[in-house]
């Protein structure tokens, strides 16, 4: 195993090659890089570059970063973490994404993304 192997970003926990992908789209190619900037640059990062808006894969980033399983964040933690998801989302779409007054009138009639409560 080479030393670029063991900075491999899917040798933290949780990372697999799906969110690795997309985190080296983001410009994020190593895990020490991404340890180094954090979950929420990271994520700014990847909404940046394309990657699709979705609250778990924010989450099992933030865990990842923290060692733990995907599936421990819990209560008033992963409430805490859905505020911080909602406005690094509103932060993307208000550079660049998707009109938000236009998102909000596809919600209203019932064809817009946020439909599905869980993104």
């Amino acid at each position: 195993m080479t030393s670029d192997d063991d900075d491999a970003l899917t040798t933290i926990r949780n990372i697999g090659p799906a969110m690795a992908a997309d985190l080296v789209r983001a410009g994020i190619s190593s895990a020490a890089m991404l340890r180094e900037i954090g979950a929420d640059a990271a994520y700014r990062r990847m909404l940046a570059s394309g990657t699709r808006p979705h609250f778990i894969a924010y989450y099992v980033l933030h865990m990842a970063l923290q060692g733990r399983p995907w599936n421990d964040c819990k209560g008033a933690e992963k409430a805490g973490l859905r505020v911080r998801f909602d406005a690094l989302k509103a932060a993307s779409d208000r550079s660049g994404g998707t009109d938000p007054v236009l998102e909000r009138i596809l919600d209203q009639i019932g064809t817009g993304a946020r439909r599905d409560t869980n993104r």
